[in-house]
C-alpha cells in the first residue's frame, strides 16, 4: 500500500503526537491552521537544526580548546625564556661589576694583574720594578706595595681619567706602582709619561701633572680617614720645572694632620734619579681632604 506524500506527513505527526507536545498540539488544530501549522513545523525543524548545528561547532570548540590552551602556555613560556635570557646578558657588566667591587682585589694581587701589551710597555715595567728606588722601598716591612689602577673595577675604567682615559700606549703606558703604609702616614709612586700627554711640545701638561699630585695625596691619607674615602676640597700647587714627556716621574706624599672627617697633606713631583743623577723637582702641592657624611656608601676605589 503506497501513501501519498501529503498522508506520509500526516502519518508521521500522528506518531510524533505522542512525544513532541508542539506536534500535538498542532494535529488538534482545524484544517483552517493547518498551513500555519505545518509553517512552524518547518521552522521548528530549522530551529532544531541551527541548534544542532551550533551545538556540534560549541563541541568542536570545547575539543579543539586544549589546543588553543597549550598554544598560549607555549608562547608564554618562550616569552618568559628569551625575556630572562635577554636580562642576564643585558645585566652581566652590572653583576660584573658588583662582584669586582665586593671583591676587589688586594695590594699584593694587583702586582701580578698587568700584561705588557707590547715591547716599550714591557721595558717601561720591567725599568719601574728593578729600579733602585722600587728595590729599596719594597724591602721596607712597614710599606705595601700595589698598583692602585687595579682596584678600580674594569667596568668603571673607561670612566675613569688617569686609569682609563690617559692609560695606554704613549700616555701612561703602564699603570703606575704605590707603595703605602697602613696608617696613611706617607706615600711614593712611580708613573712613567710618554709623549702623547704634552701640553706645549716635548712638556707634559701642567694639568696632568695637578691631577697626578691630587689623586696621589688623597691615596696617601684615605687609610687615615673613618671610612676610607675622601674629596678634594682644596689643593695648592706650585710649578717648579717642566716635566719632560716620555721620563719617569716619583710622587713622594705624607699626611701632616688629620681631624675627624678631615686631612691636611702635602707632597712633591720629582724626576726618577737615574745614574746617579740628582731628581729634579717638577712641583710641590698641599691639599685638604674631606670625607662625605654619606662616606660609608660610597665606592672604596682608592683605598
Amino acid at each position: 500500500m503506497f501513501l501519498s506524500r501529503p498522508a506520509l506527513s500526516r502519518a508521521a505527526l500522528i506518531s510524533r503526537r505522542r512525544h513532541d507536545p508542539f506536534v500535538s498540539l498542532c494535529f488538534k488544530s482545524s484544517t483552517t491552521k493547518g498551513s500555519l501549522c505545518h509553517n512552524l513545523l518547518r521552522s521548528n525543524h530549522v530551529a532544531r537544526f541551527f541548534a544542532t548545528a551550533t551545538s556540534s561547532h560549541a563541541t568542536q570548540d570545547l575539543r579543539q580548546s586544549p589546543t588553543v590552551f597549550w598554544r598560549i602556555l607555549g608562547f608564554c613560556a618562550i616569552s618568559i625564556v628569551f625575556t630572562t635570557a635577554g636580562f642576564a646578558v643585558a645585566a652581566a657588566p652590572v653583576f660584573s661589576a658588583i662582584d669586582e667591587y665586593l671583591s676587589h682585589p688586594s695590594d699584593a694581587e694587583t702586582l701580578s694583574m698587568f700584561k705588557p701589551y707590547d715591547e716599550k710597555s714591557s721595558e717601561v715595567d720591567q725599568y719601574i720594578k728593578t729600579h733602585p728606588l722600587a728595590v729599596s722601598l719594597r724591602k721596607n716591612p712597614a710599606l705595601s706595595e700595589s698598583r692602585p689602577h687595579f682596584k678600580i673595577p674594569s667596568a668603571y675604567l673607561s670612566h675613569n681619567f688617569t686609569s682609563g682615559t690617559l692609560a695606554g700606549e704613549r700616555k701612561i703606558v703602564v699603570p703606575p706602582y704605590a707603595w703605602t703604609d697602613a696608617n696613611g702616614d706617607n706615600l711614593t709612586s712611580i708613573t712613567y709619561l710618554g709623549p702623547d700627554v704634552c701640553g706645549h711640545s716635548g712638556i707634559v701638561h701642567g694639568g696632568l701633572l695637578a691631577t697626578i699630585l691630587d689623586e696621589g695625596l688623597a691615596r696617601c691619607c684615605f687609610p687615615a680617614l673613618p671610612n676610607k674615602v675622601g674629596l678634594t676640597a682644596k689643593l695648592n700647587i706650585n710649578y717648579r720645572n717642566p716635566a719632560l714627556a716620555g721620563s719617569f716621574v716619583v710622587l713622594k706624599a705624607k699626611t701632616v694632620k688629620t681631624e675627624g672627617r678631615k686631612a691636611w697633606v702635602e707632597g712633591r713631583l720629582e724626576t726618577l734619579a737615574e745614574n746617579g743623577k740628582k731628581s729634579i723637582l717638577l712641583a710641590e702641592a698641599d691639599a685638604l681632604f674631606v670625607e662625605p657624611k654619606q662616606a660609608a656608601a660610597m665606592a672604596r676605589f682608592y683605598s
